[in-house]
């Protein structure tokens, strides 16, 4: 695991699409820049539906660890 202090962490294991890239807009949109926002999410949409909001949005995407059954996404407020 990197050392990246997690500013929000959002628990969005078994919830559907696009419920977890939706968690993670609005925690984008409630951060300030620079904040580090985690998502677990264990629905395979978000393994392409995150990363390309991410890139589309320009935030950055710092890494992305998969779990046991989940991915943990890290990503951080650009803008």
């Amino acid at each position: 695991m990197s050392s990246t202090a997690i500013t929000k962490s959002i628990d969005a294991r078994g919830m559907p699409c696009p419920g977890p890239l939706m968690s993670l807009i609005g925690a984008i949109r409630e951060g300030q820049i620079g904040d580090v926002i985690e998502v677990l999410s264990s629905d395979e949409g978000s393994a392409t539906d995150i990363p390309a909001w991410v890139a589309k949005a320009q935030h950055e995407m710092v890494d992305v660890i998969p779990e046991d059954g989940f991915r943990r996404f890290v990503i951080r407020k650009a803008r």
